[in-house]
């Protein structure tokens, strides 16, 4: 009996036992640089300096982006820069207490996000307030400059005066009549009051010998106004109109003796 094929073997297609091939190993080297031609190199740097060049804007404007973003998360959206103090300036009529009770600042609001021209009119709804300005003051302080009414006259109300403005606003109330200010007598006073303003017309038109001499300003009608003066001597003005022509003829009438000058037509005066 023969031998038959070895055990493990395949025949092969002679009819021999089959043969296994040789095995191949691959391996991974990195190539030297010497591999790489210089020009290959020369190019693939420009491109990667190419490449950094039209990158480098986007990275600069995400870096400015970051940065604008978180300032004004910090100015706008934080207490770091918020409203720590409030100064007034220029108030004497109204105390600075009633100056930041009308600018109704919250404390530590950011200051960055105040409403100045707002600000500033609510402090101009104090009456004795002519106008207001409004500023920031870096990094924590709110400045509000006031500048008040000027004092013109007053009016007798009652048991007490009232003081108006050139305008005829009312804006302080006083037991006693300051001195310094003439009287105008007017039923009710107020800056859209026909009789207010035609007093204070006359008031403006009158020399400094006839202010010298001033008691008040009786306005008993549009058309019947009446300037007292000291001594119980007085003059008929009339109504507001022609004021300087008045007072020049009022004013070089005074040394005459007369208890009452007639001026209402200054180029018709009578005597009394």
């Amino acid at each position: 009996m023969s031998p038959g094929p070895a055990r493990g073997r395949s025949p092969g297609p002679d009819g021999g036992a089959g043969r296994r091939g040789p095995v191949r190993r691959w391996q991974l080297v990195r190539a030297g640089a010497d591999a790489v031609p210089p020009s290959t190199r020369r190019f693939m740097a420009r491109a990667r300096q190419r490449r950094m060049r039209a990158a480098l804007p986007w990275a600069v404007t995400a870096g400015v982006l970051v940065v604008a973003g978180l300032v004004a998360w910090t100015v706008l959206g934080t207490g770091l820069f918020g409203v720590r103090e409030v100064r007034v300036v220029g108030a004497r009529l109204v105390t600075p207490v009633e100056v930041r009770d009308a600018a109704a600042v919250a404390d530590n609001a950011p200051l960055a996000r105040v409403d100045l021209a707002g600000t500033a009119r609510r402090v101009g709804t104090l009456a004795p307030v002519a106008r207001a300005t409004v500023e920031r003051e870096w990094p924590s302080t709110l400045v509000i400059r006031v500048v008040e009414r000027v004092p013109v006259a007053v009016v007798p109300q009652g048991a007490g005066f009232a003081v108006v403005d050139g305008a005829g606003v009312v804006f302080q109330r006083l037991e006693q009549a300051p001195g310094g200010l003439p009287v105008v007598r007017v039923g009710r006073p107020g800056p859209d009051d026909p009789g207010t303003r035609a007093g204070l017309a006359v008031l403006t038109a009158l020399s400094p010998k006839l202010r010298a001499e001033l008691v008040a300003v009786d306005v008993a009608g549009l058309a019947r106004i009446t300037v007292l003066l000291r001594g119980e001597r007085e003059i008929f003005w009339g109504d507001a109109s022609r004021g300087a022509d008045k007072s020049t003829v009022a004013t070089a009438l005074l040394a005459r003796r007369a208890d009452r000058i007639d001026v209402s037509a200054p180029d018709v005066v009578t005597f009394r």
